[in-house]
């Protein structure tokens, strides 16, 4: 199988360019980037629960916004001259966790010139299924 990446981030890339920002204070880590699928994980902690100590809603959409843009940026043939805009994100929450880590896998719907498509699925640290959110990227000219 060949792969959809034209630009592949290393953890430390990752890491570097998550420097001062909502990934940096959420704590996401890269986890893993396979052919055609992105892995990150969250902690589950002060930071990304909301006040019934449940993990916010918010800060699943923030984990999924976060992998479609990290991969759409690994997708795009011209790094230096287009970055990727999220113009719009859904999510059904399915189950609630108030611990652990939250685990994501990104998987693409549709890549193309100017418009991406990503589908991410977010587990607890016993596999199960926490939530499922589908985000639109515009790729735009810098």
């Amino acid at each position: 199988m060949s792969t959809i990446w034209n630009h592949k981030f290393t953890k430390e890339t990752f890491h570097s360019i998550s420097k001062s920002t909502l990934v940096e204070h959420l704590d996401i880590e890269l986890v893993e980037v396979g052919e055609d699928y992105l892995k990150l994980k969250m902690p589950i902690n002060e930071k990304t629960r909301q006040p019934m100590g449940l993990l916010h809603g918010g800060a699943s959409l923030a984990l999924s916004e976060s992998a479609g843009s990290i991969a759409s940026a690994m997708c795009v043939e011209d790094p230096l001259n287009h970055h990727p805009v999220g113009v719009e994100i859904n999510a059904n929450h399915l189950r609630s966790a108030t611990s652990g880590h939250a685990h994501s896998i990104t998987k693409p719907i549709k890549i193309g010139r100017t418009l991406h498509v990503w589908n991410t699925e977010i587990y607890d640290d016993k596999d199960r299924l926490l939530c499922t959110s589908r985000l639109t990227i515009m790729i735009v000219k810098n």
